[in-house]
């Protein structure tokens, strides 16, 4: 209710900075293909780099993809992480991303590429999808999300998952090293 978005609906979320290597031009060609009735893609992040670029994209997608493009304070991330069915990140390029620590805290299925730490992060097929970094490779990957009862089982895996990133889980590590030395 708070971001003031439809009920009926289904909705994804590309969340963060929006920069080149982070493909959301990627995601928006893929979303051209798998758009239907009943499903959104909410982008939410600032720009870093030109908005014009995406226009003609965002323009054919109308009202299926909607737009929050600013600074998402912390305060409200909230809101945008309880009211997706799952994160996707079509990455061209990454070592890491910390979003997806705040999609494991809201047990939030995760679409990622396969580039730098993210396969390590999101293991495929647990909590989410791992897949190329393509148009077709992202397509595939949100339309095999609403098959079957994958984004519950990814949502009940990830209880057990996001405890490798757990304060306990680095305390036990650190102890495991130093008894090692």
């Amino acid at each position: 209710r708070h971001l003031g978005l439809d009920e009926n609906c289904n909705y994804l979320l590309f969340f963060g900075l929006i920069r080149e290597y982070k493909g959301l031009d990627t995601l928006l060609q893929a979303w051209e293909k798998v758009r239907r009735d009943g499903l959104k893609l909410i982008v939410a992040g600032e720009f870093y780099e030109s908005k014009e670029k995406y226009e003609p994209q965002l323009n054919r997608l109308g009202d299926s993809v909607i737009l929050h493009d600013r600074f998402i304070a912390d305060e409200e991330v909230k809101y945008y992480f309880s009211a997706v069915d799952a994160l996707v990140l079509p990455y061209k390029t990454a070592t890491q991303s910390g979003v997806t620590q705040i999609a494991y805290n809201f047990f939030l299925p995760m679409i990622v590429t396969e580039v730098g730490g993210l396969p390590e992060i999101v293991p495929d097929d647990k909590v989410g999808y791992v897949c190329p970094p393509t148009v077709d490779g992202v397509a595939d990957a949100i339309e095999s999300l609403y098959k079957d009862d994958n984004l519950q089982r990814f949502r009940t895996n990830i209880i057990s998952e996001r405890k490798r990133f757990s304060w306990s889980a680095m305390c036990d590590k650190i102890t495991e090293v130093l008894h090692m030395s």
